[in-house]
């Protein structure tokens, strides 16, 4: 089974900008209502630690590992619950540059596994506000001067 959740959203600032403010995860805690700490090395191949804590759901901590990291347009892993294909998430930003000064950011994660049936529920409401919450934040952050 299968499920994508994909959220984008306008902000008034460079993609280098926004990177800058998104790839800062010290300051996660201060501002990012969904993603609360991204701990590691983050670099391809890597493992790292990320907490979320979906909008009315508990926490999680995870261990993904990093698939992309380029600078100004892309940051992407996959982590898995317990053991890869019991419910796997590969989660995206992705930054367009509009060039004319803003970005367009995209959100999304892409789910696999025998177990996704069983959050459908959870993922359409509680981690789609998650994002939105984020994106919205984000936005926030880069646009301050």
């Amino acid at each position: 089974m299968a499920k994508a959740i994909t959220t984008e959203i306008l902000i008034q600032a460079t993609p280098e900008k926004v990177w800058g403010v998104l790839t800062d995860f010290d300051q996660y805690p201060k501002w990012n209502p969904f993603i609360k700490s991204i701990t590691g090395n983050v670099a391809v191949g890597n493992t790292i630690k990320a907490r979320i804590e979906t909008p009315g759901a508990s926490g999680m901590t995870f261990k993904p590992t990093v698939l992309v990291y380029a600078e100004a347009k892309e940051f992407r892993w996959i982590g898995h619950l317990f053991i890869k294909g019991l419910f796997d998430g590969e989660h995206s930003f992705r930054l367009i540059d509009n060039k004319d000064g803003s970005t367009t950011f995209i959100q999304s994660e892409q789910f696999e596994g025998i177990l996704v049936p069983l959050f459908n529920k959870m993922l359409d409401t509680n981690t789609v506000e998650g994002f939105r919450q984020m994106n919205e934040k984000l936005k926030q952050e880069a646009e301050k001067s």
